[in-house]
């Protein structure tokens, strides 16, 4: 019934917008108002945000459908004060853009600031009924039950479940939850932070104005004292090892492969269960294959690694092996010199897939059709987490899923990545979440900076500025958007889900204006920060680069088949991803446990070296690893003897004919 209504009702909205205002009124009273009208009676039309102006709007055109008078009185605030109607239902024309205004009002757009006392009834009608089509197309209106036009945020928690946890969350994320308390806490944080960087903004010598853009000079990177030596005196001392030693000297230190076992979870009826467990991990995770890995290491059966990665292993049990190392790398004392596991940086590299698959898409700036593999790298090096994603989307989707996915011992709250990393809603969502996002944004001055209010100017960094924030938007959304955020936080809903709604929701919808006004004003105090801390911009940029270096240290582990997934399945794609973040993790692991020994045996020795040159090693450490296994070379072998004349007879293929 409701989608018999709302065909003709939308197609009549929809072909009315004013371009002769009279002319459509005019039509609309005529042909298409009954059909309008009665599609409202039969269709409640619900807000999906906390903003209720439009409802309160469609329920005054509906008490005064039968009047006959062109002009309908503004309900006043004596008379709704002499009734029981609550504060949302008062009627607020804010919503109403200034192409209708003097239709609606007969006041000039100019004159907005003045309170309207009567409204032009066919014009308010119609201008109701169109904002009802684009409110049901963005989402910010819904029918209950509707599958193309029901509630957008069904899947978070309940506004009582929302108000129970409330305050909690707001001590848990150090937030204030009302909206007044909120809007003046971000706008006090921008103006100081455009303040400080006003003020120091003379002495800040990196930092210049010009070609009328401000413009920030490379800081040149020094090498600290004694770093040559140390890396020369690691280099010599490293002990080569082979992939399968590495990962059995694991499996003898922490027992990691106690984690796997058949999916029913009964004992595994193996023979040489942890055997086969490490040969498949080599065999997926430096993805070389069954067949492949099979002919090498003669042990075991290409059907046989084949079954323990259908039957014995999933992305949780490897997901579970990766927080056991991860938590166990945890207890060196040497990555304490490269972070504190309080940062955490992403960044994605390109593998591909066959292009037949019908998952696979073509990436433009790489090239090449595949899927992206997007890792969260601590700033102490080693991996907290990797998603396999498509290639059309935006990354900075999937980027806060692996921080509120991750269960290791190391919790970053600050995250950093590319430019790829950033956008207002991600800066919104990030902040609502207690996660400070500090992006390295290449083209960051081409974004907008937002001052804080419209009549607050700077002395020297005035011209950044060309925006201001709309707070009121913040304060009225504030309920909505931190209903998201006790969601994610919850599990009821993931971060990329609902990232992708607001991403790929009209952009009229006033939940996606509401957090890009918020991300705006994040962004603009982080940018003014960026500017004014070259110590900031050095760690952005180390955080940065150790994501890259990761990026390539996980391509060379997977050497086998040139880096293409050989599967069309998006579910064992996404194994493959695991397994090669195992086995990375792995050699990680390893090569920390060798600079320990090393640096301990230097110590011994009587060389003694700064924190600094420590702290620019790096455990992706490559030179000492045998990758392709041992060969034999057997000079003794005897071949059989060539026969070149050897007849070859070949049956003549019988002619289809005869």
């Amino acid at each position: 019934m409701h989608r018999v209504l709302l065909a003709p009702a939308l197609y009549a909205v929809d072909s009315f917008f004013p371009t002769q205002p009279q002319k459509t009124v005019r039509s609309v009273d005529k042909s298409h108002r009954a059909t309008l009208f009665r599609f409202l009676e039969v269709v409640p039309l619900q807000s999906s945000t906390q903003d209720h102006h439009l409802e309160v709007a469609i329920r005054l055109i509906q008490q005064h459908r039968t009047a006959r008078s062109t002009w309908l009185d503004v309900p006043t605030a004596e008379a709704n004060e002499s009734t029981t109607t609550s504060p949302a239902e008062t009627l607020d024309l804010s919503w109403i853009p200034a192409k209708w205004w003097k239709l609606v009002t007969g006041q000039a757009a100019s004159q907005r600031s003045v309170p309207p006392q009567q409204l032009h009834r066919p014009s308010f009608e119609l201008c109701v009924f169109s904002h009802i089509l684009l409110a049901l197309q963005s989402g910010d209106l819904y029918m209950a039950g509707s599958a193309e036009y029901g509630d957008d945020y069904s899947q978070l928690v309940t506004w009582d479940e929302y108000h129970a946890q409330r305050e909690a969350y707001g001590q848990q994320v150090n937030l204030p939850v009302e909206p007044k308390a909120f809007v003046q806490q971000v706008q006090q944080w921008l103006e100081s932070s455009a303040t400080t960087t006003d003020e120091a903004f003379p002495a800040n010598t990196q930092v210049v104005w010009k070609d009328e853009r401000l413009t920030i000079r490379r800081q040149p990177r020094q090498r600290p004292a004694g770093l040559t030596q140390l890396e020369t005196l690691v280099a010599e001392r490293l002990t080569p090892v082979h992939l399968l030693d590495v990962l059995t000297d694991k499996e003898v230190w922490l027992n990691w492969t106690r984690y796997f076992g058949p999916i029913s979870g009964h004992e595994a009826k193996l023979d040489s269960p942890v055997g086969r467990y490490l040969a498949t991990i080599f065999c997926y995770g430096c993805n070389i294959g069954p067949s492949q890995t099979a002919r090498a290491l003669r042990t075991f059966d290409r059907k046989q690694l084949a079954w323990v990665n259908q039957r014995h292993m999933t992305e949780e049990t490897l997901q579970t092996a990766i927080r056991a190392i991860i938590n166990a790398y945890n207890r060196f004392a040497l990555p304490k010199f490269w972070g504190t596991g309080r940062r955490a940086s992403v960044d994605g590299t390109k593998w591909d897939i066959y292009e037949n698959n019908l998952l696979a898409e073509y990436h433009i700036r790489y090239g090449g059709y595949g899927g992206i593999g997007y890792y969260h790298v601590s700033d102490t090096y080693i991996a907290l987490f990797s998603h396999f994603i498509p290639c059309g989307v935006w990354e900075a989707v999937f980027m806060l899923d692996g921080l509120l996915n991750n269960t290791s011992e190391i919790q970053p709250d600050t995250i950093h990545g590319d430019t790829q990393a950033q956008s207002a809603t991600v800066f919104a969502l990030a902040y609502l979440l207690g996660i400070t996002l500090m992006p390295r944004i290449r083209n960051w001055k081409a974004l907008t900076f937002y001052r804080p209010t419209r009549a607050v100017r700077y002395q020297h960094i005035d011209g950044l500025f060309s925006d201001t924030i709309n707070w009121h938007l913040i304060e009225t959304h504030l309920p909505d958007m931190l209903r998201v955020a006790v969601s994610i936080k919850g599990g009821t809903i993931k971060a990329s889900t609902i990232l992708r709604k607001l991403g790929t929701n009209s952009r009229k919808n006033k939940l996606y204006q509401a957090f890009h006004e918020l991300g705006c004003a994040v962004r603009t105090g982080f940018l003014l920060q960026y500017i004014h801390d070259a110590d900031l911009r050095s760690t952005i940029q180390a955080a940065t680069n150790k994501s890259e270096a990761f990026n390539g240290f996980v391509q060379w582990l997977a050497f086998g088949d040139d880096g293409t997934l050989a599967t069309n399945s998006r579910d064992e794609q996404r194994k493959r991803i695991q397994y090669n973040h195992l086995v990375a993790n792995t050699l990680i692991f390893y090569n920390v446990f060798e600079l320990t020994r090393i640096l301990h045996d230097l110590n011994q020795q009587g060389y003694a070296f700064e924190p600094e040159a420590i702290a620019e090693l790096s455990p992706y450490l490559t030179q000492h690893v045998n990758r392709f296994g041992l060969y034999h070379l057997d000079l003794q072998r005897q071949p059989q003897a060539i026969h070149y004349d050897v007849p070859i007879s070949m049956k003549r293929p019988q002619d289809p004919l005869e």
